[in-house]
């Protein structure tokens, strides 16, 4: 069995359950039709695992992101818990970041600091172990380097810039009860460390690149959670293999969770759990940074393909959403022969409920608003080079230009909502990613990092039994 006996999955809030029988949710999107047994078992929204019937049942539940597990006990034994903490100088920071891990084992890898000093008298203060690289290898190589001295069941890889209490660390570690699930991150968050924060600073504080929702999530390509960051990571020691790509100085962490991903491994994301991770304190530093989070999409796709997409989308879905951000005459006749197809083809896949009609209408307006979102995106950072090179001679691409700045403002709302707008700030943040996006691109001689592609079609699944 895959669960512990006792272990209970229960329905997200965000699932549609339609006249009792019908599941309609999850990420990728999909629609489950319950058999009388699978009902009888989610009466009130939960299953418990008692038996190999109900451990298929809630598996198949929580692996389409339609439950999430309800999580319980202390977590792993602290003794069978290390942290890594790779560090090249910063003294001050990581005097932060031990101080919290009191009570676990904890390794520092020092890549080759230039006040190596510095770094080693703040790990003896704190009674860590110091492993020092003869080199620089990088993120990557210095975890990889604590990874191989763990000696322990489980390591978290904790960045030094980073502080994350140890409590929080074993309550990640609370996901291992499922027997699959090799790696777990929590929610980051970034918060400045300077007396008066600047702008920029506080729009990460709001913003972060790091921060991936506050939805649970199983982490795959084309879920709500496609990749998890390595500033904070929790996982089985014994199943990720050789560890993060040392060839890779930035999107390492994206290509071990595909990896993991492709080798059947379940990788899960818990925003109940945050850690926080410190602002940059320059204009240069975050700049710097976003660019650089760019340059890595042309390595990713190389290694994995369209994986990394910059957006997902059908081909009648983004001719709708793009007449939309036209807003010519002509758009509201497009949209609505695009809707019309979209909720056909919805209605033809969904199984045979009351409402089936009502629900298609649904699920295609929620999928049109997704991609406007997507491909205001697009033209203001993945794209923006080509939107400044074409806007000049279009009054199309003028237009949509214009929608998207007011749909950017709508997602910002939205997705952050009680904090301040900080247009300059967005607008920088969309042009140093997409400028390290393209310059990946013309590196690699590749354009698949820029391309969106064609979403798997949503799954269908007939008849859901308490036995899979």
């Amino acid at each position: 069995m895959r669960f512990p006996i006792g272990f209970r999955a229960r329905i997200r809030d965000d699932v549609r359950r339609i006249d009792g029988r019908l599941l309609v949710g999850g990420s990728p999107l999909r629609a489950v039709r319950l058999t009388k047994a699978a009902r009888a078992l989610l009466a009130d929204g939960e299953v418990t695992v008692v038996d190999a019937v109900t451990d298929a049942l809630a598996a198949r539940l929580v692996d389409g992101n339609l439950a999430d597990p309800v999580l319980a006990g202390p977590g792993v034994d602290p003794a069978e818990l290390t942290v890594v903490i790779p560090v090249r100088d910063r003294p001050e920071q990581l005097d932060r970041a031990l101080e919290p891990l009191k009570g676990l084992h904890r390794i520092v890898v020092d890549d080759a600091s230039l006040d190596r000093d510095a770094v080693e008298r703040v790990a003896r203060r704190h009674g860590a172990h110091l492993l020092r690289l003869p080199e620089n290898l990088g993120p990557a190589g210095a975890r990889n380097a604590g990874l191989r001295a763990v000696r322990t069941a489980y390591v978290a890889f904790v960045d030094s810039d980073v502080t994350v209490e140890a409590s929080t660390l074993l309550r990640l570690s609370r996901h291992f009860a499922d027997c699959r699930v090799a790696l777990v991150a929590p929610l980051v968050r970034s918060r400045a460390r300077s007396r008066a924060p600047r702008w920029f600073e506080r729009f990460d504080e709001d913003d972060s690149s790091l921060a991936l929702g506050t939805r649970a999530c199983v982490v795959r390509p084309g879920a709500a959670v496609g990749w998890l960051p390595s500033a904070c990571l929790v996982g089985r020691t014994d199943r990720l293999g050789k560890g993060f790509e040392e060839t890779m100085r930035v999107g390492e962490d994206v290509d071990l969770v595909w990896r993991l991903v492709e080798a059947g491994e379940v990788v899960r994301y818990d925003p109940d759990e945050v850690a926080w991770h410190d602002t940059r304190a320059t204009v240069r530093g975050w700049l710097g940074r976003k660019y650089l989070y760019g340059t890595g999409g042309a390595d990713l796709a190389v290694r994995h393909g369209r994986k990394g997409a910059p957006a997902v989308m059908t081909v009648s879905m983004a001719a709708t959403a793009a007449a939309l951000l036209v807003h010519r005459r002509w758009s509201l006749s497009v949209a609505a022969a695009g809707i019309a197809y979209g909720t056909l083809s919805l209605r033809r896949r969904l199984p045979e409920t009351p409402g089936r009609d009502r629900l298609a209408v649904r699920l295609c307006a929620q999928g049109l608003g997704w991609t406007v979102r997507q491909e205001a995106a697009l033209l203001l950072r993945h794209w923006w080079p080509l939107t400044v090179l074409l806007a000049p001679r279009s009054a199309l691409v003028r237009r949509a230009l214009a929608a998207s700045l007011v749909v950017d403002v709508v997602v910002a709302r939205v997705d952050n909502p009680g904090t301040r707008y900080r247009p300059l700030a967005r607008r920088l943040d969309d042009l140093a990613y997409g400028a390290g996006l393209w310059a990946g691109a013309i590196k690699a001689r590749s354009a698949t990092c820029l391309l969106p592609r064609r979403p798997s079609q949503m799954t269908s699944q007939g008849g859901t039994s308490p036995n899979g």
